[in-house]
């Protein structure tokens, strides 16, 4: 039984499972908190091939600081690394 995180995390077990693997705490609880995790998928849209300001608004959406003086390409390693 995974232990109460409390309700900043909705899926203990997740989030643990993700730590144990090596994800920081904000990754895991980002993706712990994500009603869609753990479902399969993978229909979202390549980085490469989504413009610059969407790329920003999911930047943004996501905590990235310094978002506004980067390229395409250091939003997508920014997002892909975050």
């Amino acid at each position: 039984m995974a232990k109460d995180h409390g309700p900043h995390i909705k899926n203990d077990e997740q989030y643990e499972k993700l730590r144990d693997q090596g994800l920081s705490k904000e990754k895991a609880a980002r993706i712990a908190n994500d009603p869609n995790s753990g479902k399969k998928g993978g229909k979202a849209e390549k980085y490469e091939e989504r413009t610059k300001d969407e790329l920003y608004q999911k930047a943004k959406e996501v905590g990235i600081v310094g978002r506004s003086d980067m390229s395409k390409e250091e939003l997508i390693n920014a997002l892909r690394n975050h």
